[in-house]
């Protein structure tokens, strides 16, 4: 399967690092013209820089902006003005005891990893659905179906993202535009590693300390490792392909198995 997304413009937020990171190579490799996004400029062109490196010729678009608020959004949303896909990657997460969280990290987590898709999705949707092509597809996780109880609040916006999927997907019913969720289990991610930062210190490889980190949290996964970027990127990029367009309103798990069910 050769996919082909030229003349496609895909904006991915969140994409200076990360899964964000690998989508936006993915999508360039594919010839999609990819709008990069993060709140430092410094961060955007290095991001930029690296995926040209990668992917020879790729056509890159930088936009600083903060979208983990309205006006971040609005910014972006003037600079780039439409797109054929968006990939709503933008996402924060961390242990922290229920007890101890507070409104306004409630408040804070809802913004980055519930709100920002929320917006960028209204504007982007109805130009798609005029020109009746468009992908829309939500960065959830195995934990909006298998809440973390370390992080209560991360999953519970997770969940949310499911529902937001769902919803949209029915809402562009017949217009030729496909919304869907990719749900990642544990991912060798800049910020997993940061979190474990301290395992690394022992002289074992990131691939051990990830694979100890998942029979630790997440004993059901079936590949019992931790996933790379690369590997949920996979998923991302045909779910934004032409070859997808009978795939709408789905959960699409790159969990490596640790969510126990057949549905």
């Amino acid at each position: 399967m050769k996919i082909d997304l030229s003349g496609k413009t895909a904006v991915v937020t969140g994409s200076t690092k990360g899964i964000g990171w690998a989508c936006a190579k993915g999508l360039a490799a594919c010839g999609a013209e990819v709008v990069i996004n993060g709140r430092k400029r410094a961060d955007v062109e290095k991001a930029i820089e690296s995926i040209k490196q990668r992917v020879p010729g790729a056509g890159l678009i930088g936009v600083a902006a903060d979208l983990g608020s309205a006006e971040g959004c609005e910014d972006f949303i003037r600079q780039v003005p439409r797109c054929d896909i968006l990939v709503n990657n933008l996402g924060i997460f961390g242990p922290q005891d229920f007890f101890e969280t507070e409104d306004s990290q409630w408040q804070t987590f809802f913004d980055v990893n519930v709100m920002s898709a929320v917006r960028m999705s209204r504007a982007y949707l109805p130009h798609m659905e005029k020109s009746q092509w468009g992908r829309v597809v939500f960065l959830s996780s195995e934990s909006g179906l298998n809440i973390p109880t370390e992080m209560i609040h991360y999953g519970v916006t997770k969940t949310a993202l499911l529902s937001l999927s769902r919803g949209l997907a029915k809402r562009m019913a017949g217009t030729g535009v496909t919304v869907n969720a990719v749900l990642p289990g544990p991912t060798l991610s800049e910020g997993v590693k940061d979190m474990l930062k301290h395992d690394l210190e022992s002289g074992k490889s990131v691939e051990e300390v990830g694979r100890e980190f998942v029979m630790e949290i997440r004993p059901s996964s079936i590949i019992q490792r931790a996933a790379s970027t690369e590997e949920v990127a996979n998923m991302v990029v045909y779910t934004c392909s032409i070859q997808a367009s009978a795939t709408t309103g789905a959960a699409l798990r790159v969990d490596g198995g640790i969510v126990d069910t057949i549905a």
